[in-house]
């Protein structure tokens, strides 16, 4: 493997948090066609580039980040200063044998378990020949250790596998899935796919999910691929939409999100928090600072800022539109910035020279 602003439509915004059982509950309103602006994109600097198909970053203790390339099957340690190191070791090469690709399945996920001086404990998520599962590893320096499965069975398809991983505050495992094609698996509660879903660090289901037993958290998803939590604690995720509308929700225990029955606003289900136009967003990757939900749109082609208020969340503007192509991922950098993948190179996007990249964002 070769290692090498603000305009825009915000188009619905919801209150935050609101179920079926709160009663009668304003559906989503039409944001002003030109939001005014309240931020700005003060820096944009490549970091990296020439990267095949980048899924998932992580930033380690020591300030570096962990890339997984989802067609690759592989795994790049990168530098502030942009430097990149493949990583190599039994793991790696598990890697390779283990990780079937094949439209949106591949290496996608990664989290950061815990670290042990130079030692860190990563989960992936990665696309096998009979199913997605999570991976458990030890990686130190660049060298990734022997692999073991800590959660199967998880349905693949060529489309909508889900795979983001995140460790929430509470230190637990957060798995996001797709319905893999098959919708009605969303409000199967004992299917793991459609599903945001909370376990340990071994697999199993985390003390404290809404049913005994069961890793799942929430249900009703189509295919979530971005996970986060506000200082606050609350937690919010990225949902693709079908054809009419890309989803941002606050995410309650036990809450169902409607899929298949709504898309969008629907009674009887948690409401988004925002929406947009599928043409507008296509949301992958989410990043939660202390100040905003920032969303990585694909084929939006643009990074949305959604500002956090106390009581919910206000009206959702257009950073980077149209400048860098179709944006995969972003995550909070250790110095304040926001990092962000492009997704150029996925047989969707228009690849320009030097993609697929990895930017250093700084809003103000």
């Amino acid at each position: 493997m070769a290692a090498r602003a603000v305009t825009g439509l915000a188009l619905v915004v919801a209150l935050a948090g609101c179920t079926a059982a709160d009663g009668p509950t304003p559906g989503p309103t039409t944001a002003p066609a030109q939001a005014p602006a309240t931020v700005e994109v003060t820096e944009v600097d490549d970091v990296l580039g020439d990267l095949d198909v980048p899924w998932g970053l992580a930033f380690l203790p020591d300030g570096d980040a962990v890339v997984t390339l989802r067609d690759e099957a592989a795994l790049v340690v990168v530098g502030p200063d942009g430097s990149a190191t493949d990583v190599t070791g039994p793991g790696a090469d598990e890697l390779a044998d283990l990780v079937v690709p094949g439209g949106e399945g591949g290496l996608l996920g990664v989290a950061v378990l815990g670290a042990d001086g130079s030692a860190v404990d990563l989960a992936l998520y990665a696309t096998a020949a009979d199913d997605n599962r999570v991976l458990r590893g030890t990686l130190d320096g660049s060298v990734l250790g022997d692999l073991r499965p800590i959660l199967t069975g998880i349905e693949k398809a060529g489309n909508h596998n889900g795979g983001r991983l995140a460790v929430g505050p509470d230190d637990f495992l957060y798995v996001a899935t797709g319905d893999a094609g098959d919708p009605s698996s969303s409000q199967d509660p004992d299917s793991l796919n459609g599903k945001i879903l909370r376990i340990t660090a071994d697999g199993d289901p985390a003390p404290g999910n809404p049913d005994e037993g069961s890793p799942v958290w929430t249900l009703g998803h189509r295919n979530v691929q971005g996970l986060g939590w506000a200082p606050d604690g609350r937690m919010f995720a990225s949902e693709f939409g079908q054809n009419t509308w890309d989803e941002l929700n606050e995410i309650e225990p036990g809450g169902n999100y409607g899929w298949p029955e709504v898309e969008g606003d629907g009674e009887g289900f948690v409401q988004p928090v925002a929406v947009w136009a599928t043409t507008d967003a296509s949301p992958s990757g989410l990043a939660v600072t202390d100040e905003a939900v920032y969303l990585a749109g694909l084929r939006g082609e643009r990074l949305w800022r959604v500002p956090l208020t106390q009581d919910g969340v206000g009206t959702p503007e257009a950073l980077l539109e149209g400048e860098r192509g179709r944006l995969r991922a972003v995550e909070p950098a250790p110095d304040g910035s926001l990092w962000v993948v492009t997704g150029n190179t996925d047989g969707r996007g228009d690849r320009r020279d030097g993609d697929d990249r990895i930017l250093r964002v700084v809003v103000d």
